[in-house]
């Protein structure tokens, strides 16, 4: 039985994956701020052959980040598994973000990831293993437009997991990074609300939440550093590096851009 930890589990990819590794028998510690969403979604982990250990928690403080991770440790003697998953996105032009908005989604999706994987890595250091996975997006990769607040904190994340992958290589903890495309969850509607106005949704290929959720579980079972739920898009990845001005014209269409 795996012991794994994941931060944003009310909803979305969170959830999803869960979900999905309770049908292995995991056990899953989630965390989130809507107590109400978390207990819902513990009920369902149960209902799937999992066992659950809810915590609301809040990734952009370390206290709760800490807590999370030694109530694990204190229910099932130890952690396998730190899902950093937390994170939202806000869409306009650069001049148009306000310094508020760019210092929530860093705290967020940056901050948030350091945080819980910081209070993870002393506990895989004294079991000898352990398993960072960061949740990521494929504008971690390559940006697009309106997207570029967001983005750098997707670009953050992936700065942090490549250096961290570096540190710890020879050891038995590994570190992978999740870049999943436009996903269908309520990451949209949350983006929209963030935003202050409608978003327009982008050109270019969905995936649903369990491909990425199954991408997910066949990682924790072999690891790898880079994890593509949706393949084709590494092509964007290889074409930025050889083509990046020609690229820049190919993810124009790809723009989520706010309804003014």
């Amino acid at each position: 039985m795996r012991v794994i930890a994941i931060t944003g589990a009310s909803a979305g990819i969170g959830r999803a994956t869960a979900l999905r590794l309770a049908r292995d028998g995991a056990a899953l510690v989630i965390c989130a701020r809507r107590a109400d969403r978390l207990d819902a979604v513990a009920s369902e982990i149960t209902a799937e052959g999992g066992q659950a250990l809810p915590i609301v928690a809040d990734v952009t403080r370390e206290a709760d980040m800490n807590a999370f991770v030694a109530r694990a440790v204190e229910r099932f003697g130890r952690l396998d598994v730190m899902l950093c998953n937390a994170g939202f996105g806000i869409a306009g032009p650069i001049d148009d973000i306000t310094p508020d908005q760019m210092q929530k989604l860093i705290d967020v999706n940056y901050t948030g990831t350091y945080l819980a994987t910081r209070a993870a890595l002393p506990v895989f250091r004294r079991q000898g293993h352990g398993h960072v996975i960061i949740v990521s997006s494929i504008v971690g990769k390559r940006g697009v437009p309106y997207m570029g607040a967001y983005s750098a904190t997707k670009f953050a994340q992936v700065g942090l997991a490549e250096c961290l992958r570096s540190e710890v290589q020879g050891s038995l903890i590994r570190v992978s990074i999740v870049y999943p495309v436009s996903t269908d969850t309520e990451f949209f509607d949350v983006m929209s609300r963030e935003t202050g106005t409608r978003v327009t949704r982008a050109f270019g290929p969905r995936q649903d939440v369990s491909v990425v959720a199954n991408a997910i579980a066949r990682a924790i079972e072999r690891p790898v550093p880079e994890v593509y739920p949706y393949p084709r898009s590494r092509a964007l990845v290889v074409l930025n590096a050889l083509a990046p001005g020609f690229t820049d014209r190919v993810v124009k269409r790809f723009g989520r851009e706010p309804v003014r």
